[in-house]
């Protein structure tokens, strides 16, 4: 037999191929990595992108990169509780968001440089031998064949352009996480239409930094509006609007960069510019995230403009929400419409903080100067309003997901954000049965919990809702009250015992419907109800996911 006459290499088989590496694929790798999937994530760079982007990770994020046991790494790069001002030209505070609550383990608000997030969320890939992370690597075409999609790849060169043969490839599933011009999204032939009016911004990163504050400040100049901002490492940011009509090529220039920092530096400074770039914001989302065996998220799904610095965060709840579903489908333990629930779950509350975002903006930087005249007079006397000013502070106008549809189990007819359902689930400090403290998902892991109040749920379950518990890989939890705890012995059955250190979990299911909730890996609550009431919710809720029984040689 001749070369030529050999039978073509059979093509390699992924549970999953992630399309683009920045935060959300990278991240989105990293849980998939965690529960056991094979999956290849393909960047046509051929490094990670180093220029200046996104500047504010929130406490979701901080628990999702905690799950997968980054959280250190990243927060390494990070300056905790960082207050946001908004400041009129002479100087007033109009607003200032400086929430110091933490329900969800992790501060509010954080200031960031994501090229060296990226990098520790790439790094962090290496734990998993069956993860790979290929730069330098374009998906040039896909197409859905049954119950797989074939891939062709192609490496790329120094600029990102396609050369030499293209390799086959086949997967269970196709993510694309591949930014605003998303080559998955084109491929779908999902539309993205633009919501609002887009606006640029020059961005400079300086090093050494000399004005040293680590906080930062949107400056409403009625010319140039502008954002310092303090960053780790001694890097300080600015960020410029650009004037409508200014030609780009002549506000990307060093010289322009330089005039715009005279404008803001004290006399006499002369920085240090690590780099500087032209970004256009948009306002956009797609009409669905999934479209057969290829999905959508991060940039690739929406834009919104940088008023809220949500972009980068709304990415990584996308990402955290698809993960776990993504494992049970492709491990045969949930059929295809769990997938479903994830453009349910995501959709409205990514549209929701674009809608804030542009809102945000139209109001600190309205187009017309009428509009820019009444804010310079309303808006410091609403910031002298006590309850309007600590609702800014605490930042209670952030829209909090609540899955109203999707992988949740309401327990009445109409889904009522009270009762905790379909809301994440707070994450207090507990303590085991030795006595060692930790957060709650750090007890739990990457994984579903069966979280009981007080007292164990177990002598209520039947055999069937046992087995739905199997299937999910559920841990059972029980919290006590930590008096109850002192000197306990630890449970034979599985069961973790925890101590509720500071009665936050009292406080939380003081106002429940219920003392059980099971919760999900991305830690929202998918079910609560009574003990008497497991079984028929469990098997509920297995309807609601679409679960399978397991197969033979199925993943655990």
């Amino acid at each position: 037999m001749t070369q030529e006459d050999a039978p073509a290499p059979a093509p390699l088989l992924w549970d999953v191929v992630i399309c683009g590496a920045g935060p959300a694929g990278l991240t989105l790798g990293n849980h998939l990595g965690v529960l056991g999937l094979k999956v290849l994530i393909v960047e046509r760079l051929p490094a990670l992108l180093d220029y200046p982007r996104g500047v504010g990770i929130d406490d979701e994020s901080l628990r999702s990169f905690q799950s997968v046991g980054l959280v250190d790494a990243v927060r390494r790069h990070t300056v905790p509780h960082q207050i946001l001002s908004f400041i009129d030209r002479r100087g007033r505070t109009l607003a200032a968001m400086a929430p110091s609550a933490q329900p969800f383990g992790w501060p509010r608000r954080n200031g960031f440089i994501q090229p060296r997030v990226d990098r520790e969320l790439a790094q962090g890939l290496a734990a998993f031998a069956h993860v790979q992370l290929r730069l330098g690597t374009a998906m040039e075409r896909f197409e859905e064949q049954g119950e797989r999609i074939a891939l062709a790849l192609r490496a790329c060169d120094a600029d990102g352009e396609p050369t030499g043969p293209a390799e086959q490839h086949h997967a269970r599933y196709l993510v694309g996480c591949d930014g605003g011009r998303s080559s998955v999204r084109h491929g779908l032939g999902l539309p993205f239409e633009g919501r609002s009016e887009s606006t640029r911004w020059l961005v400079i990163d300086l090093a050494d930094d000399p004005i040293g504050t680590l906080n930062a400040a949107f400056v409403l100049d009625d010319d140039i509006p502008h954002v310092t901002m303090g960053l780790p490492h001694g890097v300080r940011r600015y960020e410029f609007m650009v004037p409508d009509g200014a030609d780009e090529q002549a506000v990307s220039t060093p010289a322009h960069a330089r005039e715009m920092l005279r404008r803001v530096l004290p006399p006499g400074v002369e920085p240090s510019i690590i780099r500087h770039r032209v970004y256009t914001h948009h306002a956009r989302i797609a009409p669905t995230f999934r479209k057969g065996r290829a999905l959508i998220a991060g940039d690739a799904a929406h834009l919104m403009p940088v008023w809220q610095g949500q972009g980068f965060n709304t990415g990584i709840r996308d990402v955290t929400n698809l993960g776990w579903k993504l494992a049970l489908v492709a491990s045969g333990r949930a059929g295809e419409r769990l997938l479903d629930s994830y453009t349910e779950e995501r959709h409205a509350h990514a549209s929701a903080m674009i809608d804030l975002s542009v809102l945000t903006g139209r109001i600190f930087v309205p187009a017309h100067p009428l509009l820019k005249a009444v804010r310079n007079i309303v808006a410091p006397a609403i910031a002298r309003i006590g309850p309007l000013r600590r609702y800014i502070t605490e930042m209670r106008f952030k829209p909090m997901p609540f899955f109203r549809r999707g992988a949740v189990l309401h327990p009445g007819a109409v889904p009522d954000p009270r009762s905790g359902v379909g809301r994440m689930f707070i994450q207090p400090w507990v303590a085991d049965a030795a006595g060692r403290r930790m957060r709650l998902d750090d007890a739990i892991g990457l994984r579903f919990a069966l979280l009981s109040w007080s007292v164990g749920a177990e002598a209520w379950l039947d055999d069937a809702a046992r087995g739905v518990l199997r299937q999910l890989d559920a841990l059972p939890v029980v919290v006590k009250p930590a008096c109850q705890l002192h000197g306990a012995a630890g449970a034979e059955d599985g069961t973790v015992l925890l101590a509720d250190e500071a009665g936050e979990f009292k406080r939380w299911f003081d106002h429940a419907p219920g003392p059980v909730v099971l919760l999900r890996p991305d830690r929202v609550v998918a079910a609560i109800c009574q003990p008497c009431n497991l079984n028929a919710a469990l098997q509920a809720l297995a309807t609601v996911m679409d679960l399978r029984p397991p197969r033979a040689g199925a993943k655990a």
